[in-house]
């Protein structure tokens, strides 16, 4: 027997064992403590039931990596949002990410991959940015942390 068909089994039948210590339980219960169980138990029982098949799916090796989404492009007649409009960088930014209109989440992307790219990361600290000359015009400081560093990139996305 495969080792998915003994842990679905053995989940369900503790999934069986709960719900049957939760029906003499509630036969013993007050009438507005019962409501309340009631609307609870059902709940944990599908979690259960969740749970074991999730279990199932990850002892037998059947589920696919889960790969991550690009942004959604506008649909034909849509505008596109604030995070997919197309910005012209100003010329300090574009000696980072390149002269071609692009969305801010492109450009975030782009201004990490140039600082993983020429390892600007403190050592000590991984949320601060140490800034070479090209950063430093876009930045207008040595330091940077990677929260502010949103609030200077919108400064050249126009």
């Amino acid at each position: 027997m495969r080792l998915a068909n003994v842990l679905a089994r053995h989940v369900a039948a503790a999934a069986g064992q709960l719900l049957k210590r939760s029906t003499v339980a509630f036969s013993t219960m007050p009438m507005s403590d019962l409501r309340m169980a009631s609307a609870i138990a059902p709940r944990s029982t599908t979690m259960a039931t969740k749970a074991a098949s999730k279990t199932s799916e990850k002892a037998s090796g059947d589920a696919e990596p889960v790969k991550a989404k690009k942004v959604a492009k506008p649909a034909k007649g849509h505008k596109p949002n604030a995070l997919q409009q197309p910005l012209q960088p100003s010329a300090e930014l574009a000696a980072v990410v390149g002269e071609e209109k692009l969305a801010r989440g492109e450009a975030v992307s782009k201004v990490w991959a140039y600082i993983k790219e020429n390892k600007l990361q403190n050592p000590k600290d991984g949320r601060e940015i140490l800034a070479d000359d090209n950063l430093q015009k876009v930045f207008g400081k040595d330091k940077v942390t990677m929260f502010e560093m949103n609030k200077y990139l919108a400064q050249h996305l126009k």
